[in-house]
């Protein structure tokens, strides 16, 4: 009978560890202890573990890397990702590159498998905004282990040493909210994602530090995680219809932001007069609709561009160690007609 090859990832379970860490013990890495870097060897060893040899090469032979970009958006639908997504494209181009895209749909295991033939086609590093539920980066350390840059834009990893493309969340939702505020909200809701997101931990302080800078209290029932398709028409006629209800709603997305006005209407809520309502991302649908959306600009393209020019620049410097860098792209409050006019007299600093 045939005995079954043994994986780095079959080691890492054995002995509880990541499979980031059994790759350094095998590569004689100081990072690891010498019980364990003994214990790992000794074991892969009895059961004739056999490194890949793609990576291997890969690793030995930093030219077999082609001029391919992996790129990974969560949504293709998204107006966002698809200006971040003509920036790398155009940047790329320019110098000489091609681009290999995916999209995640918002998993972990797409994102994992994605990075996985990203690394088979030998792509030179890989441009990337995590999914939703996106919790583990070991598909991401593989590549950093053997020098492969990696860039977030958007949906950013924390934990690992990496370069990001980000928008100024903080900033883009405090000016809106305090924008509302200012021509005379006073019970705004937020209609937000998942906390394990950095820009929803971002928007979201930005959202309560306007709160408290006008001296208006934090309602915590006031901040719904509202971001996927049908999530307004199902969470937002009970606040609505509520006899205390928001005379406000600051959404995480355009899409978000354009059913809540959906949802105003069937309820026959005047927008603005009895309820504003803002975005994020400044997309094309904010001009489609009636009234026309209030939205923060995140500008997309140039996310997109930073992210190539930093991604390519790693890439052509071979031998030397990937260089970090971390840009914030400023954002723009579009104002339209969801929103109420700024009082003429307002001078008012609050």
């Amino acid at each position: 009978m045939k005995q079954t090859r043994i994986t780095i990832k079959d080691i890492a379970k054995e002995f509880g560890v990541a499979v980031s860490t059994v790759s350094r013990a095998l590569h004689n890495s100081n990072e690891v202890s010498d019980e364990l870097k003994k214990n790992i060897c000794d074991y892969a060893a009895a059961h004739h573990y056999q490194p890949n040899m793609l990576a291997t090469s890969l690793r030995n032979c930093r030219v077999e890397r082609t001029k391919t970009i992996g790129v990974i958006i969560p949504k293709f639908v998204h107006y966002f990702f698809s200006c971040v997504l003509s920036g790398i494209e155009t940047t790329a181009s320019h110098q000489g590159y091609s681009i290999m895209v995916a999209q995640s749909d918002e998993t972990y295991e797409n994102e994992k498998e994605i990075m996985q033939r990203f690394n088979a086609a030998r792509v030179c590093g890989v441009i990337v905004s995590l999914a939703k539920d996106t919790k583990q980066y070991d598909h991401f350390q593989e590549l950093l282990n053997i020098k492969v840059p990696i860039v977030f834009y958007d949906r950013i990893c924390t934990e690992l040493k990496t370069s990001r493309v980000v928008v100024d969340d903080y900033a883009g939702a405090f000016e809106a909210v305090d924008y509302m505020i200012k021509t005379g909200c006073r019970r705004v809701a937020f209609l937000g994602s998942v906390m394990t997101l950095e820009i929803a931990k971002n928007r979201c302080n930005g959202y309560k530090d306007a709160l408290l800078k006008n001296h208006i209290k934090i309602d915590d029932r006031l901040i719904l995680q509202c971001d996927k398709q049908g999530d307004a028409h199902l969470l937002l006629p009970k606040l609505l219809l509520d006899k205390d209800r928001p005379d406000a709603l600051f959404a995480i997305n355009d899409d978000i932001a354009f059913e809540a006005l959906q949802v105003c209407r069937e309820l026959n809520l005047d927008v603005p007069k009895d309820v504003s309502i803002c975005g994020f991302s400044n997309s094309t649908i904010t001009k489609v609709c009636n009234p026309q959306l209030t939205s923060v600009e995140q500008r997309g393209y140039d996310v997109g561009v930073e992210a190539a020019k930093i991604l390519i620049n790693n890439a052509e410097n071979k031998d030397e160690d990937i260089k970090i860098k971390n840009k914030i792209i400023e954002t723009t409050l579009v104002v339209r007609g969801s929103t109420l006019p700024m009082p003429l007299n307002d001078n008012d600093e609050n």
